[in-house]
């Protein structure tokens, strides 16, 4: 790998890092969010400590939010074992973590939770590729999702397989802590990417029955409360001043959990929900990938401000390497940006050139610059969103292409309703610009673009994404 020249002077002790990342969490599923059912006073005693983030984006499903965190690039960007393009990608070796860029400048790292960047599976995954190999000192967690069962690893030894998925968030929370106080003298990278609120759900005895949201509810109470107990922590060690802890989620709620997808509210839903936005997880509307984010702690984050300028899970990577006073890759591609400037509330520093680009799997789906959203033009079944083409994750209304460029004023429609394209000619030219330039530079389902990476390849670069075919129904 080519590191540039660094990047930020480190202070005389770099900064403690902490990542909360939340796993199918809504944007309005804390109270400091809007939520009117589920109690978070340690959320929302975060926020008015910290900076809130109301334009906060990650990707649409959970295996290529984690791929774009850990990189600070797109997924579609990203290299993947053995040239694919997984619906969650199997992080390819040679990519570059936040926890290796970190461990060059001294840092003691650790993950807790759920991996999915070794295959979306809880057995037969590839454990060269797990948290161990990837720049992390030491892991306690599990290699995916719990749709079914989780089976819990400490580093790469399975200790407990089907373990009780009640004692997750809590168990994550004690590893966390005691990792951070055996490191205390040095700075730390704490990784804590949440089971929770993914199905299946479950809680302990002390939130189950609790939250008028039902088991959703108890579920985000319960990871409220051990945020706390984490926040405490940092406070009683001393490091508060020295320490960034973010809290933010993976993708927006899955809406297939709650009955006819709708946004959830009711005891029953095991969906979360996202208030003002439209449509949820695996989509490309606001509801899909506009998630909350929190960032509380350093002596340089003000309290009780609120940020809506755009800011991304790719944007970590950059910042935190800023931060730390390490040195960036300079033989690839960063999608993200160095955002020190709004973790600090210096707000009027945003750049206002900065454009957010959605993709659904490989298919180039919107672009965001400013106040102003482009759907771009697409079928009801796009070709790109490969599996996804017919989308039963998210409602009927919102499984829905466009015949021409549908521009949105998300300022005063976050719910994604009104095209006013023919009364802003001149954006709609510009964001399909963008768009454009997008294509040539990381691509689209029909065409790969020049910066995509592919580090195995024994021929040409492929033209088209290689996206991996999936058998007909009845043959194997």
């Amino acid at each position: 790998m080519c590191f540039g020249p660094s990047v930020a002077l480190a202070e005389d002790r770099p900064p403690n890092f902490v990542i909360l990342f939340t796993d199918d969490q809504g944007y309005a599923d804390a109270g400091c969010f809007g939520s009117p059912d589920i109690r978070t006073p340690r959320l929302d005693a975060m926020a008015a400590e910290g900076v809130k983030f109301t334009s906060f984006y990650a990707q649409p499903i959970c295996g290529p939010s984690r791929a774009a965190l850990m990189t600070g690039c797109y997924p579609m960007r990203v290299a993947e074992r053995g040239n694919t393009k997984q619906v969650h990608p199997i992080l390819h070796s040679d990519e570059i973590t936040i926890a290796e860029l970190l461990k060059t400048k001294g840092y003691a790292t650790a993950c807790f939770g759920k991996w999915d960047l070794a295959k979306h599976a809880q057995q037969g995954f590839y454990m060269d590729l797990f948290p161990t190999r990837q720049g992390f000192d030491s892991f306690f967690g599990t290699p995916t999702s719990n749709d079914r069962i989780v089976n819990l690893y400490r580093n790469e030894e399975l200790i407990e397989p089907k373990t009780e998925m009640a004692t997750l968030t809590r168990r994550y929370t004690d590893e966390a802590i005691a990792f951070m106080r055996k490191n205390k003298e040095r700075p730390f990278f704490a990784y804590i990417p949440h089971t929770m609120p993914h199905t299946r759900l479950d809680a302990t005895p002390q939130f189950k029955g609790k939250s008028k949201r039902g088991l959703y509810g108890d579920v985000i109470e319960e990871i409220d409360f051990n945020v706390g107990r984490l926040l405490d922590a940092v406070k009683d060690m001393g490091l508060k001043d020295n320490t960034y802890v973010f809290f933010t989620s993976d993708n927006g709620p899955w809406l297939i959990k709650n009955k006819n997808h709708a946004d959830g509210h009711l005891p029953r839903d095991h969906g979360g929900s996202a208030g003002p936005l439209r449509s949820g997880k695996v989509s490309t509307f606001e509801g899909g990938v506009r998630v909350p984010c929190i960032v509380w702690g350093n002596r340089h984050v003000p309290a009780g401000q609120t940020c809506d300028s755009i800011a991304t899970t790719l944007d970590v990577l950059p910042t935190l390497a800023a931060l730390a006073g390490a040195e960036l890759p300079t033989d690839r591609v960063i999608d993200g940006e160095d955002i020190r400037h709004l973790l600090h509330g210096e707000f009027e520093k945003a750049n206002p050139d900065k454009a957010f680009f959605y993709y659904l799997r490989v298919h180039l789906q919107a672009v965001r610059q400013g106040k102003w959203k482009l759907h771009l033009p697409r079928e009801n079944e796009p070709v790109g969103a490969v599996e996804f083409r017919k989308n039963t994750h998210i409602a009927p209304a919102d499984r829905i292409g466009f015949e021409s460029p549908f521009l949105v004023d998300l300022d005063h429609d976050p719910g994604e309703t009104t095209n006013v394209a023919d009364d802003h000619p001149a954006v709609v030219k510009h964001l399909l610009a963008l768009a454009d330039a997008m294509r040539s530079d990381l691509g689209d389902y029909n065409h790969v673009g020049e910066n995509m990476r592919f580090f195995d390849l024994q021929g040409p670069r492929p033209t088209t994404p290689p996206v991996p075919v999936r058998p007909k129904h009845g043959t194997k």
